[in-house]
C-alpha cells in the first residue's frame, strides 16, 4: 500500500456508519477502511494527539511525521472534514456522489486476490483520480493554515513576499498561510517507495496527489490592508493567503471534467512508469501535462448497486436538471411533503433575529 494510499485513509475515519445515506453524509475522500474507530463522529478531536496517530493506519514514517509536531494529527482530522464536504458538494447532483463503505473500498483498491493469483483491479477510474487530488489538496490547504493560526510548532507565518509589486508602498505584515511549509510536509508524507513507482497506477494516483498540491499553490493570493490618513493607503500591510478550498474543489471538478486517460510506457525493467495518453490513429502519444487529471480505467455507470456503487435508486432529483441522467432513465417517483422553515425574521434589538415557523408543501422526486 503506497504512503499516498495511508493518507486517504487518514481522510477515511467514519465507515462503520450504517448504511449509504449515513455514509454519504459524511462523504469522506479516499481508500477506506484503513483503520477502523470504535467512536461516534465527534469523539475523534477528544482523543490526545497521540492517539489519534496511532489510531490512523500509516507506515512508520508518516506515523513518525504524525507525532513530532502537535496539532499536527489535529490538522488531519481538519483535512479529513473539509475534503469530504468538498467532495460530496462537487458530486451531490450526479450518479456518483462521493459515498463511503465498501464500494469505495472497491473502486481504490490496488489488488484484488483471485484464488493462488493476484490480479490487478481495473478502479482507476476519474473518480478515484478526483479522490487523490482533493485529498492531497485538503491536507496541503489545512497544513497551510494551520501554521499560519498558530496550531503547529514547526511553522510560523509565510514571510515571503516575491510576488508585490513596489514595495516602497508596502509594509509586510498579517500572517500569510504557510503554502512553502505545507508543500514540503504533504509531499514527504505521501513519498511512494521505488518499488511503487514502477506500478501504472501507482504512477496515475502520484501524478493525481501532485496534482492536488499544485492547484492549492496556483490559488494562492496576495491580501493587502491600506493604512493612512483618512484612508489615503499611503501604506499597505500585505500578507499571502489560500484561496478558499471551495475554489480549490471547482479547479479541480474542472479538471476532472477533462480528465485524460493514459497508458503506461514502461518496459518493466524496473523503470519508473511513463505515463502516456492513449493515440488515435497515427498520432503520436504524448504526456499528460503536470496540471491534467489522469485516469487509467472508464467509469462504470453508477447506476446500479455493484461493486462499485450503491446504484441511484431512491436518490433525490431535481427534476429540472438532472432526474433522467441520475435515474438512468427509470423515471422518479413523486412525494409531496410539508416541510417547516423559519420565516418572516426579523432582527432585535439589539443581537439577535426573531423568526416564526411556516409549513411549506414541497414536492421531492426520488427515482425509481
Amino acid at each position: 500500500m503506497s504512503p499516498a494510499s495511508c493518507l486517504l485513509g487518514v481522510l477515511l475515519l467514519w465507515d462503520l456508519m450504517p448504511g449509504p445515506d449515513a455514509l454519504s453524509y459524511f462523504g469522506l475522500t479516499g481508500r477506506e477502511p484503513l483503520m477502523v474507530l470504535p467512536l461516534g463522529v465527534d469523539d475523534i478531536n477528544a482523543l490526545p494527539p497521540v492517539k489519534i496517530c496511532e489510531s490512523f493506519k500509516l507506515k512508520r514514517k508518516q506515523r513518525r511525521m504524525c507525532k513530532r509536531d502537535a496539532g499536527v494529527a489535529e490538522t488531519l482530522v481538519e483535512a479529513m472534514h473539509m475534503s469530504a464536504r468538498e467532495c460530496q458538494h462537487q458530486f451531490h447532483h450526479e450518479r456518483w456522489n462521493c459515498t463511503l463503505g465498501k464500494t469505495r473500498l472497491n473502486m481504490l483498491k490496488r489488488d484484488v486476490a483471485e484464488g493462488r493469483k493476484r490480479s490487478r483491479e481495473r478502479n482507476r477510474f476519474k473518480e478515484t483520480a478526483f479522490l487523490y487530488a482533493i485529498s492531497s489538496s485538503g491536507l496541503t490547504h489545512a497544513l497551510g493554515r494551520a501554521c499560519s493560526s498558530g496550531k503547529l510548532e514547526r511553522c510560523t507565518c509565510d514571510e515571503s513576499f516575491n510576488d508585490i509589486d513596489n514595495r516602497e508602498t508596502w509594509l509586510w505584515g498579517g500572517c500569510g498561510d504557510n503554502l512553502k511549509y505545507s508543500r514540503k510536509f504533504a509531499r514527504q508524507f505521501l513519498s511512494m517507495n521505488k518499488a511503487e513507482e514502477q506500478d501504472l497506477r501507482a504512477a496515475v494516483d502520484r501524478h493525481n496527489t501532485n496534482l492536488g498540491i499544485r492547484v492549492v499553490r496556483s490559488r494562492v493570493k496576495t491580501t493587502c490592508k491600506c493604512h493612512g490618513v483618512s484612508g489615503s493607503c499611503s501604506v499597505q500591510t500585505c500578507w499571502r493567503q489560500l484561496a478558499p478550498f471551495h475554489e480549490i474543489g471547482d479547479v479541480l471538478k474542472n479538471k476532472y471534467e477533462k480528465a485524460m486517460k493514459v497508458v503506461s510506457m514502461t518496459n518493466g525493467a524496473g523503470e519508473r512508469a511513463q505515463l502516456m495518453n492513449e493515440p488515435v490513429g497515427n498520432e503520436a502519444p504524448k504526456g499528460p501535462k503536470n496540471n491534467d487529471m489522469v485516469f487509467v480505467d472508464e467509469s462504470p455507470s453508477y447506476c446500479k448497486k455493484g461493486k462499485y456503487s450503491y446504484g441511484t435508486r431512491g436518490r433525490i432529483c431535481d427534476k429540472e436538471k438532472n432526474c433522467d441522467s441520475i435515474c438512468c432513465g427509470r423515471g422518479h417517483n413523486t412525494q409531496s411533503l410539508i416541510i417547516k422553515r423559519p420565516c418572516q425574521c426579523q432582527v432585535k434589538w439589539c443581537c439577535y433575529v426573531e423568526c416564526k415557523e411556516c409549513n411549506t408543501r414541497e414536492e421531492i422526486y426520488m427515482c425509481k
